[in-house]
């Protein structure tokens, strides 16, 4: 197996007159979480269903842990864990009897069980039929249903879509265990704040063109808009401070400049000593850096609120 567990290359897919998918390239590393982001109708999903061998390509070249979705199905399925935007439990049987049916579907011994009971926190409710699970334990035991058998990589598509703040974090906290213990993620997500917090990589996708990779400090580097926000005692000082930031931007409200920079050690160090050659203070100062949602505007012209599951 080599180091990538995921490596796609050309990857075309249409839909009679509508092409989907406009010949996209990337690369998943092994034991690592890739983030794919984009509006509606931007062509995840369906990156998503060839990936996972349930649609083929038109064109193009995809490989799963080294095996060809399209002549090696079955060995690309044997390594693969998908789970859904919505949580695929049966709500009529326990949580610890939809883990055995799983198991024996997937012909692994039902000793698995118990573990993963104790691993989502769900020993306890183990008995209890699902319908009476909260959100948050659907979704901790569809995972725990996709781990059975072991799978080295896996899809997650919008895991905590609806889930409350300390669920969210939960779900967070099982996936970097996951990578820790080398398996892959493959995320698409609608909360930026998720891809930031998990990803080692970020793929942004829009009308079926990647129109930018790379690590989430990389995107926000390629955004304009880093700058040092100064705040001073009195207008007296704030107007000195102006006369040498002649490019800062000037609020008179909050007694405060915003000086444009990228926000490095350098300069920061920089602006400082001007102050200091000056014989000014400031009150207080912050680096300000676009985030996510900004990056997200900048690149497909919506913002991240109109993304949707």
């Amino acid at each position: 197996m080599t180091s990538s567990a995921i490596a796609v290359s050309g990857l075309r897919k249409a839909y009679g007159d509508k092409t989907v998918l406009d010949g996209i390239d990337f690369e998943v590393r092994m034991g690592t979480v890739f983030s794919l982001l984009g509006p509606n109708g931007a062509g995840k999903t369906t990156t998503v269903n060839v990936l996972t061998t349930l649609q083929k390509a038109d064109a193009g070249t995809v490989r799963v842990a080294g095996h060809d979705v399209a002549t090696e199905t079955r060995a690309v399925r044997a390594v693969l864990g998908v789970t859904g935007q919505f949580a695929a439990v049966d709500e009529l049987l326990t949580g610890r009897e939809n883990l055995e049916l799983m198991a024996d579907l997937k012909r692994v011994s039902r000793r698995v069980v118990a573990p993963l009971l104790e691993r989502f926190e769900l020993a306890d409710a183990g008995t209890k039929l699902v319908s009476a699970y909260s959100g948050g334990m659907r979704r901790k035991l569809d995972l725990a249903m996709t781990l059975v058998g072991d799978p080295r990589i896996i899809f997650l598509d919008e895991p905590t879509t609806g889930l409350d703040p300390r669920s969210r974090r939960t779900m967070w906290a099982i996936v970097r265990e996951l990578v820790a213990d080398g398996v892959t993620i493959f995320l698409t997500t609608q909360y930026l704040d998720e891809a930031d917090q998990l990803a080692d990589r970020i793929a942004v996708l829009d009308h079926g063109h990647l129109v930018a990779q790379g690590t989430s400090e990389e995107l926000k580097r390629q955004i304009p808009g880093s700058h040092v926000r100064l705040r001073f005692a009195d207008f007296a000082t704030l107007d000195a401070a102006a006369r040498i930031f002649a490019d800062a931007t000037r609020d008179d409200d909050e007694l405060s400049l915003r000086v444009p920079g990228d926000g490095g050690s350098k300069a920061l160090r920089s602006l400082l000593d001007r102050l200091g050659e000056n014989a000014l203070e400031a009150e207080e100062f912050s680096v300000h850096t676009p985030d996510l949602d900004d990056v997200f505007l900048a690149l497909t012209g919506r913002a991240s609120a109109e993304v949707t599951a």
